[in-house]
């Protein structure tokens, strides 16, 4: 967006300032691209969005431009592109919100989702009250974004890199699926609190994943990568390493032995275990869930929560990382928030609304899908902070145990902190030693108990992206961690 002049005036006792707006992103300032929304609109549409009373009228805008491909069997399955755009605004009076979206983002349909917002808002009672107002297809193309300038023969060339690479790997390789994906999501922000902040957010990723044949039935491996930035992801990325990794995980389970069932301790690989982090406790220190008492973690600040080796943070500031931002999505910058400092819990994490109840600030950890969709409190980069041992020592002390050396899927109850979490790639550690492979099983746990069992962390940091779903609504995370050992968790293995 270019200057414009302060631009202000008085409704119904409330001041509506919008001042000039500083793009969030050097993306955004150094963008040939048109507004989202010009800084008279935005002042007319909020004008009248607060006009007739209330606390807060927001307006968010975006426009997302998408496209992708993927090869299975040797065949291209898919080519795919795509772009949204519109606009989301909501009203807050007293306890009860008003929500409108629209994807016609000019002025009309902007003044009539206003309208819609504030007048649902009125109504009181407390709670949400939705509108949708038809769509319109926007008018005139977008500028062009750093990964569409790149031809689809070149995003194909790595699919079939990927293909050749992981069939290479060996005869018991069966089928190979490669994707590729990219999006761009430019946002805008205003406010009657004087928010008025854009971002421009491009995301790359590539996957593989394999299936081997043996003796034991088939046998799945997968890698991906997925990064904050452009096409450039493929300067340092090899999609020829991605798809040996993903080869081998599929070939090492053919040899794979049942899991042992019982409570072990479990040595998570650095990376890989962060999902359970995020899960088991990062869910729980949202503020939605404490103030509704829907959290173990409810009323505990400055209590020790986990042992003294723990120090959880949520990052949204972190370059590259696949939960990275420069502004939330209702404006609020991101930010660095030290959640458990050696052990203690120190704060939650905060959206505008909860924290308004609350009498202090945003956290900057408001987030949403889409225009369609109302902003919650959400985690961005949720990570655990190396420790000073060393990964082979942390295996070599441990008598008899399970290594995990990648985490699937989980889910956790909030209220309890009790999870579970599928392992895709684990081994048995014996006398200190990591040997066996171990076929797919699942560790069974409780939140904060796990965290008070974390009793080595090693100096090998790294990341895992992924995607968090919420109450229906997806938004991109990174989670995070270096090798560590919890002393004990269940492992829910099918050997006698």
């Amino acid at each position: 967006m270019g200057d414009s002049d302060e631009a202000g005036g008085e409704v119904g006792g409330i001041t509506v300032t919008i001042p000039p707006v500083q793009p969030a992103s050097p993306k955004a300032a150094a963008g040939a691209d048109a507004p989202l929304v010009e800084p008279d609109v935005l002042e007319r549409v909020l004008r009248v969005a607060i006009r007739r009373g209330g606390h807060m009228a927001e307006l968010f805008a975006e426009d997302r431009q998408t496209s992708g491909a993927s090869m299975d069997d040797r065949k291209v399955e898919a080519l795919s592109s795509g772009r949204d755009r519109g606009a989301g605004i909501r009203v807050v009076v007293g306890e009860t919100t008003g929500f409108a979206h629209t994807a016609d983002l000019s002025e009309r349909s902007l003044l009539a989702a206003a309208e819609a917002a504030a007048a649902v808002a009125r109504e009181g009672g407390g709670g949400v009250h939705l509108v949708a107002l038809p769509a319109r297809r926007p008018a005139g193309p977008g500028a062009a974004v750093l990964p569409s300038t790149v031809a689809k023969a070149t995003k194909l060339e790595l699919l079939a890199r990927a293909d050749e690479v992981a069939r290479s790997a060996g005869g018991a390789i069966s089928q190979v699926s490669a994707s590729y994906g990219d999006a761009r999501r430019r946002v805008l922000v205003a406010s009657t609190e004087g928010v008025l902040a854009e971002d421009d957010q491009v995301r790359t990723r590539f996957s593989v994943q394999c299936v081997a044949a043996g003796d034991t039935g088939m046998q799945t491996g997968s890698e991906a990568v997925a990064r904050t930035m452009g096409f450039e992801l493929f300067d340092a990325a090899d999609v020829g390493e991605i798809a040996r990794t993903a080869a081998a995980r599929a070939l090492v389970k053919l040899s794979a032995r049942p899991a042992p069932s019982g409570e072990l301790p479990v040595v998570l690989a650095g990376g890989s275990g962060g999902i359970l982090f995020h899960e088991a406790c990062g869910h729980g220190l949202e503020a939605d869930h404490i103030v509704k008492d829907a959290s173990v973690y409810t009323g505990k600040v400055g209590e020790l929560v986990a042992s003294p080796l723990v120090t959880l943070v949520d990052d949204g500031t972190i370059a590259g990382e696949w939960g990275n931002f420069a502004v939330d999505d209702e404006g609020r910058p991101a930010a660095r928030n030290v959640l458990i400092d050696h052990g203690v819990l120190t704060d939650y994490l905060w959206d505008w609304l909860r924290a308004r109840q609350e009498g202090r600030a945003s956290s900057g950890n408001g987030r949403r899908q889409s225009y369609r969709h109302l902003p919650m409190v959400r985690m961005t980069n949720t990570f655990l902070l190396p420790g000073a041992e060393d990964r082979h020592e942390i295996v070599a002390q441990t008598a008899r145990g399970v290594y995990v050396a990648k985490l699937g899927g989980g889910q956790v109850n909030t209220a309890t902190g009790d999870f579970v979490f599928g392992t895709t790639e684990a081994y048995l550690i014996e006398n200190g030693t990591i040997t066996e492979p171990l076929r797919d099983a699942n560790l069974i746990g409780n939140g904060p108990e796990t965290l008070l069992r974390i009793d080595a962390v090693a100096d090998d940091f790294s990341m895992t992206p992924g995607t968090c779903g919420k109450d229906g609504q997806s938004v991109p995370v990174g989670c995070g961690q270096a090798t560590l050992r919890v002393t004990g968790v269940t492992v829910g293995g099918t050997a006698a």
